[in-house]
């Protein structure tokens, strides 16, 4: 029972450092870790080690007989303008910034952009007769 209960442990502390690295050397990724979780996804079973990619693009590994552990494959952006929102495909789980006054358009943080919610200024030349 011991020699089992550690097998498992080992391989619980090498699932985790595996999603944890994945990540690569950017920001750090979200992970967690569900004891009761099945290895299943939309109608598919899951064996020891094997994994999939969720709805909500995270990447889970199958941890049976100790459930599933799941990480983050997106890194979101931290420091962005007030006025723009971050936006995550959930098809290609690839991350943009868009405007939060209208999303259809995209966000240049580093442009001088001015908030689309303010308006602009902009002066008006009267001609004089």
């Amino acid at each position: 029972m011991k020699m089992e209960l550690a097998g498992v442990n080992w391989m619980l502390a090498a699932a985790v450092f595996l999603l944890c690295a994945s990540g690569g050397s950017s920001a750090p990724m979200l992970c967690h870790f569900n004891s009761r979780a099945l290895c299943e996804f939309e109608g598919r079973h899951f064996s020891l080690g094997e994994s999939w990619m969720d709805d909500a693009c995270m990447q889970c590994t199958c941890l049976h007989p100790v459930g599933v552990g799941c990480c983050e494959t997106v890194h979101r952006p931290v420091d962005f303008p007030a006025w723009c929102d971050v936006r995550v495909d959930s098809a290609t789980c690839k991350v943009g910034l868009v405007q939060t006054a209208d999303p259809r358009l995209p966000c240049y943080p580093g442009e001088e952009i001015r908030d689309p919610g303010h308006g602009s200024l902009q002066p008006q030349q009267h001609l004089m007769g």
